[in-house]
């Protein structure tokens, strides 16, 4: 499986992925890794960028990203461009570096503030999308971030061609 995206199946039945997007960033023999894309949080850019001693007026009220469960306190900064530090898929960069933020913040780059991420142990991902857990999108990572923050899962759903109330996820086995 390549890095693109990941969409949670309607009927995932973990809560903290119901409607999810997630964007992944590595997978392979030894696990994967990804930040979903598509849940607020109640924090503030404001909150984050003041305690970097920062300041960013057209930044301050929007919201950060719920990432995943996995080190809620870890910062993943995604923005259209390329990341030297970090991954880049299509048009975005994702980047786990403080000063790529701050360069963001400076330089006054939309970006989105991710904390946490969603990370799967070896073979576990497979598992997930074996069982009906996940419809991987490898192409359309553009549209679905150009989306805004509400309306990318329906975008990917719509990227699939799958309309949610037709679609029920069953194990590939069954």
């Amino acid at each position: 499986m390549n890095p693109g995206l990941l969409v949670a199946s309607p009927q995932m039945r973990d809560p903290n992925f119901d409607h999810v997007v997630v964007l992944l960033v590595a997978h392979g023999p030894e696990g994967s890794l990804g930040v979903v894309v598509n849940r607020e949080t109640q924090q503030r850019m404001g909150d984050v960028i003041e305690r970097m001693e920062a300041r960013s007026p057209s930044q301050a009220n929007r919201p950060v990203l719920w990432g995943g469960p996995v080190e809620p306190g870890a910062g993943f900064v995604l923005w259209r461009g390329e990341a030297k530090e970090g991954w880049t898929l299509g048009e975005f960069g994702l980047s786990p570096s403080r000063d790529r933020l701050r360069s963001l913040v400076t330089d006054g780059t939309d970006f989105w503030l991710c904390l946490g991420y969603a990370g799967w142990g070896p073979g576990q991902l497979e598992r997930e999308i074996t069982e009906g857990s996940w419809i991987p999108l490898e192409e359309g990572v553009e549209g679905v971030l150009g989306a805004t923050v509400h309306a990318r899962y329906d975008e990917a759903l719509r990227l699939l061609g799958v309309n949610p109330d037709l679609l029920w996820m069953t194990p590939v086995d069954e």
